[in-house]
């Protein structure tokens, strides 16, 4: 069924017609409530209080404006960034570049499978291994709801498992409100060592997601596809700023949430440092039932998220390779490395905050291409960036930038 235009519709039926645009960006959301940014944010409530409040607030308001970008960049373009990098690159760059929008792409898959088995361990018992291979199946059940019923069945099941993460890790504070004067506290920037560095860092790569960047441009296009009329898409990319702006909210306070219940519920506690122990103390502290809601939710951001990782993963191959595997095939090779990891007996949680810091560093490498695309006449004709936008835009991509290069001074000069 053809999705709605805006421009004749009135009244009621308009109303109705801006909200079956919105989908895409929140399918995009999923990668930033994913295992990655329960472990970094739990990490970074349990171990430094509200401290921390502050990067999530700054790279929550980043990820609004690049979601918007990628967004607005397929609905322009008819187009998504890995292709028009594809198109734009010679061999060679083409292939380095694809290599490290992999790497990116497979250490957030791996995230992704090793949340939801430790999830199912949580809620079942159930050995890692196991639980991975679980959750790569159920994954490949999502994905072929996808590919069989197409974008819009998709992005209703990633809206579901998105309700329950957000009632999975936002149920505590009603239990254990935070304290407010310490939560504005945490607004004010600042760091405390060489630990703190590396938190933000993995924060920062757990909440602006590289293969989101990829993805969204795709997504945005592919539901909407390309229409020659610049009025049409203006439209359209105005529908996509509530799209992106409510998603990312809605996520932005599913972040701050883990950091909060953490900071409040789980300071000083022994053994916090991990999922698992942070899952231990939530349930001593506030009762096996927000115990078991909080694990729920962990399983649901590993379902969801591995999921379209994995849809992220192909966009990436097939823009700049032009080469196409099937999403479930493609499902399948990726999740070897992190039954690796699992069955290794590699510490969960530690997997994940090295993950999430190994994407902060890739941030760059999708982040500058895309103001760069954004803000070119040629590319994008009369939807071209305007000057704050650009500005935004190059002054997010400093500060991630430079933060990457404290946290690789202070970790060789061995500072804290």
């Amino acid at each position: 069924m053809a999705t709605p235009t805006l421009e004749t519709r009135t009244g009621t039926g308009r109303v109705w017609s801006r909200l079956l645009l919105l989908g895409p960006a929140f399918v995009a959301a999923i990668a930033y409530v994913d295992p990655g940014n329960v472990a970094a944010n739990l990490t970074a409530g349990a171990n430094y209080g509200y401290l921390l409040v502050w990067v999530l607030v700054v790279a929550n308001a980043m990820a609004v404006l690049v979601q918007y970008q990628s967004a607005k960049l397929g609905l322009a373009t008819g187009m998504s960034l890995p292709e028009i990098l594809g198109k734009r690159l010679g061999t060679k760059r083409r292939r380095l570049y694809w290599v490290q929008a992999e790497v990116v792409a497979g250490a957030t898959d791996m995230a992704e499978v090793i949340g939801g088995a430790v999830a199912l361990n949580l809620l079942f018992g159930l050995p890692l291994l196991a639980g991975g291979v679980i959750v790569g199946i159920a994954s490949m059940m999502l994905l072929t709801l996808q590919s069989r019923r197409g974008q819009r069945s998709f992005e209703y099941a990633i809206l579901v498992l998105l309700g329950v993460i957000a009632v999975g890790f936002v149920s505590g504070l009603f239990v254990n409100p935070p304290d407010a004067a310490s939560a504005l506290g945490g607004l004010v920037p600042r760091f405390e060592g060489t630990d703190t560095v590396l938190l933000a860092a993995s924060m920062l790569g757990a909440t602006v997601m590289p293969h989101a960047i990829y993805l969204h441009s795709a997504l945005a296009r592919d539901r909407h596809g390309f229409s020659p009329d610049p009025m049409v898409r203006s439209r359209l990319i105005r529908a996509t700023r509530v799209d992106v702006a409510g998603a990312l909210l809605l996520a932005g306070v599913v972040n701050i949430s883990m950091l909060l219940l953490a900071a409040s519920s789980l300071r000083g506690i022994e053994g916090t440092d991990t999922i698992a122990g942070a899952h231990a103390a939530v349930t001593s502290a506030l009762g096996p039932a927000i115990g078991v809601i909080f694990a729920i939710g962990l399983l649901a951001s590993g379902l969801a998220s591995t999921s379209v990782g994995c849809y992220a993963g192909a966009t990436i191959m097939g823009g700049l390779l032009k080469v196409r595997i099937p999403l479930l095939t493609r499902r399948v090779i990726t999740l070897i490395p992190a039954l690796i990891v699992l069955g290794a007996g590699i510490e969960p949680t530690l997997a994940l905050v090295l993950s999430q810091v190994l994407l902060s560093f890739g941030i760059p490498f999708a982040l500058i291409p895309l103001i760069r695309l954004t803000g070119k006449k040629d590319v994008m004709g009369i939807h071209t960036d305007s000057m704050p936008l650009r500005i935004a835009g190059w002054t997010s991509a400093v500060l991630i930038v430079g933060l990457n290069c404290v946290l690789i001074t202070l970790t060789l000069t061995g500072q804290s």
